[in-house]
């Protein structure tokens, strides 16, 4: 969550059980393995506590750096009230993509990325782009690089000045504290660090790594790793990006490759996430290119790509089910599947106004199958359709036929409730071929207890 602060005199919230795939598990071309961004080989991980936090045994300043300049691309909040890491890595990307990565000395792409848990540097004016302009300087320094290689990204409470001691003390700590780039122990040990310290209200870290293999245009078969960690608990509905994350790949791509393969897949992963329907401030997400494992370039033309994509979706798939399930409060995970819309942007349209109804969501809190809710949540929604044609199942278990009810065994259903931790709503149209499939929470006591005296 971006607007909050009660948690730095807090201790960590109690872990929620992870609804993560485990290492083994296949998703189309993609298989989970372990280390989150410590399995991506050319960079190193560390996350330390800084002091932007009155807890000291919190993690709060994390640090990704890349061995050699690597293709980044990243997309961001649509927010008006954007924070200053926003404004500012906007504009080093611009400029990194600009320079020849290939040239050591042309400031081309991006070296290392500084993420901050505790204050959100928004709305901040100008001393907050000071702040945020000093601790790429700093960063730089250490590393021996430009300063618009080094991307920022902050997240915590609305509105206070962000300090730059933290940064002063903490940037050379977590230089110290790296992990290894070798994709090995002391790799995943630093990708795990970091990811805990960019948590707010996050009850675990979220992070997860697939691998893939692929035919390169002259026949030969390369195996390449993408991984990455995500924060988000509150204040989440992403538009164009998600709560702050950093992805990387050992691949190495075009700079049109690496930016059209994560918007495609921010598209119907992380984009399809909402928690309270509330856009941050901060939402920013990262993708680097290490290139550390030997092969072909990516272009978006060459066969590599639409393998690459699909594992990219995959592994964003996987933080986006993980930050919904960690919603604030939450006890359930909530897929929404929408399909006959007339077409995907109406689906999607359709399933959204599901997934933020707060009746629904209380709904299922409470553990009652109560579908005129989302036939209200649909009716509303502005998608077009005749009811007549609709159909809504809950868990497999048929409500709604043909926008009339289906009897059903109301104590079948308690138990499917009880049982499961993953709820799924699949909604039939009838309209057409458009899909899309969408991730929420329910909504609790807990949500109102977190949010209601966050900064008291």
């Amino acid at each position: 969550m971006t607007d909050a602060s009660a948690a730095d005199g807090m201790p960590m919230p109690a872990p929620r059980p992870s609804v993560a795939a485990l290492p083994g598990t296949t998703n189309g071309n993609a298989t989970f393995v372990e280390g989150g961004l410590g399995a991506v080989k050319g960079l190193r991980c560390a996350g330390v506590s800084a002091g932007f936090r009155r807890n000291p045994e919190r993690k709060d300043l994390a640090l990704v750096v890349t061995e050699k300049p690597a293709v980044a691309a990243g997309v961001f909040t649509r927010n008006l009230f954007c924070a200053a890491p926003v404004a500012l890595s906007r504009q080093h990307l611009v400029r990194g993509a600009l320079a020849d990565v290939d040239a050591p000395t042309a400031g081309g792409g991006a070296r290392a990325i500084v993420l901050n848990s505790g204050n959100a540097n928004a709305t901040t004016g100008e001393p907050g782009m000071r702040t945020a302009i000093q601790t790429a300087r700093i960063a730089a320094e250490h590393l021996g690089c430009e300063p618009h290689q080094v991307l920022v990204a902050s997240t915590g409470v609305i509105g206070v000045p962000l300090a730059l001691e933290p940064f002063v003390t903490g940037i050379p700590l977590a230089l110290a504290e790296l992990g290894s780039a070798d994709a090995d122990a002391a790799a995943f040990a630093g990708a795990h660090a970091a990811a805990e310290a960019i948590m707010t209200t996050d009850t675990h870290p979220k992070q997860a790594a697939v691998s893939f293999t692929a035919t390169q245009s002259d026949g030969s078969e390369v195996t390449y790793t993408i991984g990455g960690m995500v924060k988000g608990s509150g204040m989440i509905q992403p538009n164009m990006a998600t709560l702050l994350g950093v992805l990387a790949t050992d691949a190495w791509l075009t700079q049109e490759a690496l930016d059209l393969a994560l918007k495609q897949a921010m598209a119907v992963t992380l984009n399809r996430v909402t928690v309270d329907s509330d856009t941050s401030t901060n939402d920013s997400v990262y993708l680097l290119a290490t290139g550390a494992t030997p092969g072909k370039t990516i272009n978006p033309t060459c066969p590599l790509f639409e393998p690459f994509v699909s594992a990219l979706v995959a592994l964003c798939t996987d933080l986006a089910r993980q930050i919904a399930y960690d919603g604030e409060g939450a006890t359930r995970l909530v897929t929404v599947s929408v399909t006959g819309a007339s077409d995907d942007a109406q689906a999607d349209l359709a399933g959204r106004s599901i997934a933020n109804s707060p009746l629904v969501k209380t709904a299922i809190a409470g553990h009652d199958a109560n579908w005129g809710r989302i036939a209200m949540a649909l009716g509303k929604s502005g998608v077009t359709f005749v009811q007549e044609e609709v159909s809504i199942s809950i868990m497999g278990l048929p409500v709604c036929e043909r926008g009339l009810p289906v009897p059903f065994d109301e104590d079948e259903a308690l138990r499917c409730f009880e049982d499961n931790a993953e709820i799924t709503i699949d909604v039939v149209l009838g309209t057409g071929e458009g899909h899309a499939r969408l991730w929420t929470c329910d909504l609790t006591h807990g949500y109102i207890t977190i949010n209601g005296d966050y900064r008291t």
